[in-house]
């Protein structure tokens, strides 16, 4: 049976996120949704809590061994103070976590240690593309095997900071099944589109990748010639991002409770009206549901479990309907202080509504 309560280490690492998310994200939020840029020492300031780091073991100039368990604590304390934020400051993991989970020896040695080293850089992954029926197992982006390199051709879209990349890891199709490729930066053939405007998350730079022809070695596969399994790497994208959801619903749950209780409405406080209380007491046991839902996903992915990949998708799922759930009903609560922007809710139901496009855009 596992533990409910997390160990020292753990809470101190949730603590000094919190503090940080609460103190500096959330303090930044608007202004960075509103001009559409996370500062970039707020970035750095949130890489230098050394979550990513503390997952990495020493051979690979790390400090730690890597834990979804504790991926995941940290994830929802990240998003609990802003979501564009945490996805910044967690972007690198998109590189290294598949390479840590799936590389060869030479592939950690030579790959992980370059961004672990040094201050946060943009090394980030394309795993997305632009299709209503999209599939990380069924990807439309080709790999083609061409002597002692493969050449990959196809679309990505919701590629975090591929303006300014140094390297990439690209999802593409070889022979049927989805394997990753390490492709630099500045390879001939891949070209970055205009940075994308969406519903939310303004403040976090998402882009359109085109790869046509793009050459990368043979030893730049993930796993080498023998390639590497899509589940675990999809289940370690799973609950990252479920957990998040659920940091973004328990952020729109207390700021609602909060308000509720401030504000009087005919000499009578919001909280004290049935139907509200009705809907804050569903939103919050719903998260505690989800929330316990993500934490044994997370334990089962420690574990090694085959059943990991499947409870890591259903958290998902039900954390991505808690989040528009909550988010919506904050609104809601808010009445019409809910639709300006005065308060965080409109801005935490737009970031909340893409849950169901983020597949890749986390890992823990």
């Amino acid at each position: 049976m596992y533990s409910f309560q997390p160990s020292e280490e753990q809470q101190m690492l949730v603590d000094a996120i919190k503090r940080y998310a609460v103190d500096d994200l959330r303090a930044a939020a608007r202004d960075a949704d509103e001009e559409g840029q996370l500062p970039p020492e707020l970035i750095e300031k949130g890489w230098e809590l050394g979550y990513l780091q503390a997952s990495i073991p020493e051979d690979y100039t790390g400090f730690g061994e890597r834990s979804a368990v504790t991926g995941v604590l940290a994830a929802e304390e990240m998003a609990y103070g802003d979501l564009s934020g945490a996805l910044a400051v967690m972007t690198p993991g998109l590189f290294t976590t598949p390479i840590l989970l799936a590389g060869t020896e030479e592939q950690k040695a030579e790959f992980i240690p370059p961004v672990i080293e040094m201050e946060w850089k943009p090394f980030t992954a394309a795993l997305m593309e632009h299709r209503l029926d999209f599939d990380p197992n069924d990807l439309e982006t080709v790999a083609e095997g061409d002597g002692d390199v493969y050449v990959l051709t196809g679309e990505k879209t919701y590629v975090p900071y591929a303006d300014a990349a140094e390297t990439f890891l690209v999802y593409a199709a070889l022979d049927g099944a989805t394997q990753g490729f390490i492709v630099p930066g500045d390879a001939e053939g891949l070209e970055v589109g205009e940075r994308q405007k969406l519903l939310g998350l303004n403040a976090l730079p998402l882009y359109p990748l085109k790869l046509e022809s793009v050459r990368v070695p043979k030893a730049n596969r993930l796993g080498g010639d023998a390639g590497h399994d899509m589940a675990p790497i999809m289940a370690a994208s799973n609950v990252a991002l479920a957990a998040m959801a659920i940091g973004v619903s328990q952020a729109a749950l207390d700021y609602s409770i909060e308000y509720a209780k401030d504000r009087e409405v005919f000499g009578v406080k919001v909280a004290q009206k049935q139907a509200i209380a009705f809907l804050i007491a569903e939103m919050g046991t719903t998260i505690e549901a989800i929330r316990l839902l993500v934490w044994e996903a997370a334990w089962m992915i420690d574990q090694g479990m085959e059943e990991a990949f499947k409870r890591a998708y259903l958290a998902l799922s039900g954390a991505i309907d808690t989040a528009m759930m909550v988010t919506d009903r904050a609104v809601q609560i808010l009445g019409g202080h809910g639709y300006i922007r005065e308060h965080p809710v409109e801005m935490w139901m737009r970031n909340g509504r893409g849950f169901a496009t983020f597949s890749g855009l986390a890992m823990v």
